[in-house]
């Protein structure tokens, strides 16, 4: 082990941070802005005289195409992504396997370019496809951690990570936020300017994929399986740790407590935009100002957390971020309507802690895992996170039926942080590590 805690030369964990770089172009230039309006637009323009729309025999409303897409794509995930983790943690080539996911999940996303004139249903496709990869080559890159860096640095690679990403992800949304605000003056449609930028989130994705795949070659093993005898293994390997998962309770009662606060987090992500909207009655352009400060915020809040946590321990730190977190909710639900800068600054704070409670969340995991099952393990952390994160918008639209209040209903978002909060103190940390047969860190 390097004197300075880490595994590897610099470069490697540089190829490593790059693929959140890569990657968060899909989150942030897709997901979060422009292809659930763009594709219910194209869905409604085909809708028949009933106002309904056709997919695959199924008769639906167009606005509800894109949730049952999302919908669909993280239930397939559940089933696949364990069986993912199982060949990522016996496959030799690893990098290769990573490669494999980002392009199709990037190639989906840029064919989503040709979703025009009617083609729902191929936008449907290719969206499902390209979460489904985007989330197995997810689980793959995050079984990486344990070799990147000791005990004592992992909060730090994965803080640096999710930074690259937000940098990333937040770059590629400013220029194509310049693309959308000013089609006029580049020559193209409000439309061409949306699919332009739904295409160049995949080539960014599928481009600096490159730099991450090449860079992770010295850590492919010297012996595993390959071709069909890969797959076979990932099912065996599925089996016993399903089988295995009870001699770390420690463990599970972290997965527990991260799907509750994480369930709250993405039910806060989910919701910001329809709160401005509807009860803040703020404009679109607040919308995307704010997206773009969180943008920066919780780049510096991965970063800074980090070193409070290297100081504290990371469980100390996440708590922290979630006593903030409810008080955010609690100043979001008193904030007055038609008022931009109380908002803004509402996600200044919402960034800053959302960037250092992902970040230690996903290396605090880490820590309790077992050796050589570390992508089978990040395959149940990430259903926690995308498997199970309709739990929250589900209380909430519950809550907002029977009151008919977002203000009143954005309170229930609370339960979600004391109840994980709650769970998450009464995790042994240390327990869990020694249960996984992980070195202890410093601090936890």
């Amino acid at each position: 082990m390097s004197s300075t805690g880490f595994l590897t030369k610099k470069g490697v964990r540089r190829s490593w941070y790059l693929y959140d770089w890569a990657n968060s172009a899909f989150s942030t230039t897709v997901i979060s802005l422009f292809i659930g309006p763009y594709l219910t637009s194209i869905a409604e323009n085909s809708a028949d005289a009933a106002g309904m729309i056709s997919l695959w025999g199924f008769e639906m409303r167009p606005g509800s195409l894109y949730p049952y897409a999302i919908s669909f794509s993280v239930f397939m995930q559940v089933f696949l992504l364990p069986i993912v983790g199982g060949i990522a943690d016996r496959i030799k080539s690893r990098n290769g396997l990573l490669a494999v996911f980002a392009y199709i999940g990037s190639i989906s996303t840029i064919c989503l370019y040709f979703v025009k004139d009617g083609r729902f249903a191929l936008g449907a496709f290719l969206l499902i496809v390209a979460n489904i990869s985007f989330g197995a080559a997810l689980v793959v890159a995050n079984s990486y951690i344990q070799d990147l860096a000791s005990p004592d640095k992992r909060d730090a690679v994965s803080s640096r990570g999710w930074a690259s990403g937000y940098a990333g992800g937040g770059l590629l949304l400013l220029l194509n936020l310049i693309l959308y605000a000013g089609y006029e003056s580049f020559g193209v449609t409000q439309a061409e300017a949306v699919r332009i930028s739904l295409m160049s989130a995949g080539i960014w994705w599928a481009l600096f994929t490159i730099v991450t795949v090449r860079g992770l070659r010295t850590l492919n093993r010297p012996v595993g399986a390959v071709g069909s005898e890969a797959l076979t293994v990932g099912f065996k390997e599925l089996k016993t740790t399903i089988k295995d998962v009870r001699k770390y309770p420690e463990t599970l009662k972290f997965l527990i407590a991260y799907l509750f606060y994480n369930d709250g987090i993405q039910t806060v992500i989910a919701i910001s935009g329809t709160y401005a909207i509807l009860e803040l009655k703020l404009t679109e352009i607040s919308l995307v100002i704010a997206i773009l400060i969180v943008q920066v915020t919780a780049l510096i809040g991965a970063l800074l957390l980090a070193k409070l946590s290297d100081k504290i321990g990371a469980k100390k730190v996440i708590l922290l971020t979630l006593l903030i977190w409810t008080l955010m909710v609690v100043i979001t639900y008193a904030l007055p309507a038609g008022q931009q800068n109380p908002y803004l600054a509402i996600a200044a704070g919402i960034g800053f802690v959302l960037g250092g409670s992902q970040a230690l969340s996903r290396s605090l995991y880490s820590q309790v895992i077992p050796r050589a099952r570390e992508a089978q393990y990040f395959s149940f952390y990430e259903i926690s996170e995308r498997g199970t994160s309709w739990l929250g918008t589900l209380a909430f639209g519950i809550a907002f039926g029977l009151t008919g209040s977002y203000r009143q209903s954005v309170l229930l978002i609370i339960a979600f942080f004391v109840i994980g909060g709650l769970l998450l103190l009464r995790v042994n940390i240390r327990q869990a590590i020694t249960e996984s047969g992980n070195p202890q860190p410093r601090v936890v």
